[in-house]
Parts: C-alpha cells; sequence; structure tokens
C-alpha cells in the first residue's frame, strides 16, 4: 500500500516572506530584547523561554498596533496560492505549523480557506499589563526540546509507515521537525541544518519551487 503525504508548513520566514516576531521586536525595540533574542538564536534558552520572554516586554495595550504592523508588513511568499491550490487537488493533507501567533497568523491566512483544525500555532493573552504567550501545543516525549509549538509532536501523530511525512520550514522551529521528516523544503539556515543532519532537503525559494518538486515526484511515482 503506497504511504499518503502529509505536508507540515510553517508560517514564519516560510509562508511569509519575513519572521513576523523577529519583525515585531526589531520595530518595537522593548527595552532588553536584544540579549534574549541573541540567547534564543544561539539555544542558549529554549524557543519557548525566549518568546515568552520577549513578548513579555510590550505592553498589552501596544495590541493594535502590533496586528497593524505586522499585518501591513507580512508578505505572503510567491506561489503559496497555487501551490494550495495543487494541495488541494492531489488530496495531499496540509498543515500550518508554527511557532507565530494566531493573532497575525488567522488574519494572513483568512483568504486561503485552509480550516481552522489544520493551523498549529501559540496565541497570545491581552489582558495582562503585558503580553502573555500561551502555548497550546508543548512538547510530548520523545521531545524533550522546550519547543513551546512542538513541530515533531504534532507529526508523530502521523504514523510512519502510513504517512510520507514532508516539511516546509526555514529556521530553529523547524529543527526537530526535520530530524524525522522523510522530506524537507528547506530555506535559509534550516537549509544548512538538514546538510548537518544529512536530512534530504529541497532548497526552495518561493511556493512554484516546491509545487514543482512535488509535481516532478508525482510523475517519477507514477
Amino acid at each position: 500500500m503506497s504511504k499518503k503525504t502529509v505536508i507540515f508548513c510553517d508560517f514564519d520566514g516560510t509562508i511569509t516572506l519575513s519572521d513576523n516576531i523577529v519583525a515585531i521586536m526589531k520595530h518595537f525595540q522593548p527595552a532588553g530584547y536584544e540579549p534574549i533574542m541573541k540567547d534564543t538564536v544561539d539555544q542558549k534558552i529554549s524557543l519557548q523561554q525566549g518568546v515568552s520572554a520577549m513578548f513579555a516586554l510590550i505592553p498589552s495595550a501596544q495590541k493594535d498596533e502590533v496586528i497593524k504592523f505586522v499585518l501591513g508588513q507580512a508578505g505572503i511568499r510567491d506561489g503559496f496560492a497555487e501551490f494550495l491550490s495543487y494541495v488541494r487537488e492531489e488530496g495531499i493533507e496540509f498543515y500550518v505549523t508554527s511557532g507565530g501567533m494566531d493573532f497575525f497568523i488567522d488574519p494572513l491566512l483568512a483568504p486561503y480557506g485552509i480550516p481552522s483544525d489544520h493551523v498549529y500555532c501559540n496565541s497570545a493573552d491581552f489582558n495582562g499589563e503585558n503580553i502573555e504567550i500561551l502555548w497550546p501545543h508543548p512538547c510530548e516525549a520523545p521531545c524533550t526540546n522546550d519547543c513551546g509549538m512542538c513541530k515533531a509532536t504534532i507529526m508523530r501523530t502521523f504514523d510512519p509507515d502510513s504517512y510520507e511525512r514532508i516539511l516546509i520550514g526555514d529556521s530553529l522551529t523547524d529543527f526537530q521537525g526535520a530530524k524525522i521528516a522523510d522530506l524537507v523544503y528547506s530555506r535559509s539556515i534550516l537549509t544548512k541544518k538538514c546538510e548537518e543532519l544529512q536530512v534530504p532537503h529541497v532548497p526552495f525559494t518561493t511556493f512554484f519551487d516546491i509545487l514543482e518538486n512535488l509535481q516532478l515526484k508525482r510523475v517519477q511515482e507514477a
């Protein structure tokens, strides 16, 4: 029996042209964010610790300003709509798996009709004095990476004997998922990480690149 294909796609810097969390921090520059960001990137602290700590520096009163900024600057990568159409036509299961937050992911994805139960991300609570990030999808064994939104845990709910698991991503939040993926479409530092881990990967610039490769794969497998 041939395996079903399931795709897990990152959001920040993958579906969007830039990383929205990084963009928010660089734009609003809350005092003290830089060393936290550096420690997160250098993996001295976990993603969950780093992102929580950085957003805790921003007052909840800036909610509308933060959302307006993200929606104004987060361009969608070329070919995403066409790629989604192909995935639907082929009956390929597609999930957005993001270390980002619902307050900017939901409005940016709204035009594309992706069911809400196919979007895994974090959320933000603006009720306190400062922004609090909530983590509804934590790591489960064997992942102990404190990912915050654990892509590997979500991927493991799909049996590797029944599914070909494909990951699309670009950064630190994708490392754990890349380790267990059958194939990775990679950008940026994820490409370097896949080379280190010797994970099968195809570098991409736009979703047209991924679409072309998927179509080629389907022809070869037919």
